[in-house]
């Protein structure tokens, strides 16, 4: 199904193909997942979780426009009931208190501007959004990468697919968890 596009080029929409290799790469641990959609866009990575099999997503967005076509979206693929749309900035989102860790949170913000390296700070100094089995997944340009070190999470992956990277972090386990 077509997604409603986001009027004007605020976003940075996923491509079929990056998204198409991102769920190739989660495979059925999807199933049953929750999922934070940070910088929602046009929910096309949460809707696409949804359609998988995800039991819940929360989109965060700070843009009217990107909101109105999250919700627009998700009504046309009758997932809003699993869903829960916050307009909202993204780093004073994951400043508040944590209400429920997520399986997955992903992190698509907009280009050039280093955000990315900003949710991530906020992250590991806020490491209850996420489990000890999930994954944190950043979309970015491959220009923008820069290695970096959290004690709360740990990279584990990267893939490229033409000017799309996607690097994988997991939650660091402590020496009692790696060796149980």
């Amino acid at each position: 199904m077509r997604l409603q596009p986001v009027p004007g080029d605020i976003t940075r929409p996923i491509t079929d193909r990056v998204k198409e290799a991102l769920f190739n790469i989660l495979g059925t641990d999807i199933l049953d997942a929750t999922l934070l959609d940070l910088f929602g866009g046009t929910g096309a990575v949460g809707i696409e979780a949804l359609s998988r099999g995800a039991s819940f997503v929360r989109f965060i967005d700070l843009n009217r426009s990107a909101i109105k076509v999250i919700q627009t979206n998700l009504e046309a693929t009758h997932f809003a009931v699993q869903a829960q749309v916050v307009q909202m900035d993204a780093f004073q989102y994951l400043k508040q208190a944590v209400d429920r860790s997520f399986d997955y949170i992903f992190v698509a913000p907009p280009q050039y501007k280093g955000l990315w390296l900003r949710a991530l700070e906020i992250l590991n100094e806020h490491p209850g959004w996420f489990s000890t089995e999930s994954w944190l997944i950043v979309q970015i340009d491959p220009l923008e990468y820069k290695p970096t070190q959290f004690p709360a999470f740990t990279e584990f992956e990267q893939r490229k697919y033409g000017s799309t990277l996607l690097v994988f972090y997991e939650p660091t386990r402590t020496s009692s968890e790696a060796n149980s």
